[in-house]
């Protein structure tokens, strides 16, 4: 057989074979997309979409505003010197507790014992001027009655009285101010809490007009919590108020663990006209001291208590172009769709408004794949999962 005529037999072939090849895959695919077409199986029965479903309950839901918090000293005082002088010793450990009248610090006393003992001297003899003032002024009030002397020499001598009775009073004052500065060179606590770090070593001179003083008393039971919130809320927080105490907690930044509870003290007399945002100052008893000065913690109070509220879990409500809904399990067991009105979230709960009542299941899981009319089925369970119309209704994880 000559060359020319095998290479074109052997074309013929190859190109044969293409055509057959491209038949069976052709073949296949169609065969694969008849299946494909029937839902659910060869028997044509619509495929069950795997869900889970929740009850809708009626039950009490406390209302909390949750903010910024910041702690703070409830009384927080600088220790400062009311004389000048040698500070002498520090009577305090750095971190002690105090109680109100102990004495910190002592201020070299003897000047101001030597100012009381010249202002006691002066009123000694200011006194015996004033006692032969007084007595001599008798003198001359019975001297004048027998008329042996002028009105004027009488006049003099009640004079020099009064100005011997003046004297007197003024050093009694001079006393009284040598007394005080004397109680003065002990430094006393103005109040109960703990001392922070000195800021004065014993041996250096003080003042009054010192700008540091000497320690800082801070008052940490109670603790001072002050919380920001929107000003919208401002109606609710006040309603709160008018109703009675409103309970306020404190927790840790990440939310973990509680660090105090307590209450609501006093609303800000203003809003921050820049943030748009309320302040808000609180009491929490700290007597564990879990609650520091300048601390961050998140903050929430409670304004109310719903009464018999309709809830669902808050991720089983969707939201589409005409507003929110949800998808119910029918007692058929497929999907239906409802509208709903949402009248508040609080935390993973949605309290319901309109469109349901109590004991009705809806889904809280996949809804992403549903459609109205679609064929639930449970997901996990004792028995496996399963349709929803066949087991009477879904169980909540």
């Amino acid at each position: 057989m000559p060359a020319a005529r095998r290479r074109l037999l052997l074309t013929l072939l190859a190109v044969a074979g293409i055509i057959v090849v491209g038949l069976v895959v052709r073949a296949r695919t169609s065969d694969d997309g008849a299946h494909a077409a029937k839902p659910g199986g060869a028997d044509g029965s619509q495929r069950a979409v795997p869900v889970t479903l929740a009850k809708v309950e009626k039950k009490d839901v406390p209302v909390w505003l949750e903010g910024l918090g910041t702690v703070a000293a409830w009384q927080q005082v600088t220790v400062r010197a009311q004389v000048d002088g040698r500070l002498d010793k520090v009577l305090f450990t750095e971190g002690q507790f105090v109680h109100k009248g102990d004495v910190l610090a002592q201020i070299d006393p003897r000047p101001f014992s030597a100012q009381l003992h010249q202002a006691e001297g002066a009123i000694a003899r200011d006194r015996a001027q004033l006692h032969d003032a007084q007595i001599n002024l008798e003198r001359y009030r019975e001297l004048r009655a027998g008329k042996l002397i002028a009105q004027q020499q009488v006049d003099d001598q009640a004079a020099l009285a009064g100005q011997a009775e003046g004297a007197v009073h003024a050093d009694e004052a001079q006393i009284e101010t040598a007394k005080l500065n004397l109680d003065y060179a002990h430094v006393r606590s103005p109040l109960d809490g703990v001392v922070g770090i000195r800021q004065v070593d014993a041996g250096n001179l003080v003042h009054a007009t010192d700008a540091n003083g000497l320690v800082v008393i801070t008052q940490l039971d109670p603790a001072a919590l002050f919380v920001t919130l929107p000003e919208d809320v401002l109606p609710e927080v006040t309603a709160a108020m008018a109703r009675g105490e409103v309970p306020v907690e404190a927790w840790s930044r990440d939310g973990s663990s509680k660090l105090g509870t307590g209450t609501l003290f006093v609303i800000d007399n203003q809003i921050n006209q820049a943030t748009a945002t309320l302040k808000l100052k609180c009491k929490l008893p700290n007597p564990d001291r879990k609650l520091w000065p300048n601390q961050f913690v998140k903050a929430r109070l409670l304004v109310e208590t719903r009464k018999g509220a309709l809830v669902i879990p808050a991720q089983a409500v969707q939201r589409g172009p005409q507003g929110t809904f949800v998808y119910l399990a029918g007692a058929d067991g497929k999907a239906q769709q409802r509208p709903i009105e949402v009248a508040l979230n609080v935390a993973d709960l949605a309290i319901i408004g309109k469109g349901l009542t109590p004991g009705e299941s809806v889904v809280v899981e996949g809804q992403n794949q549903l459609r109205p009319g679609s064929t639930l089925q449970t997901r996990g369970g004792g028995d496996g999962g399963g349709p929803v119309g066949a087991h009477g209704g879904g169980k909540r994880p």
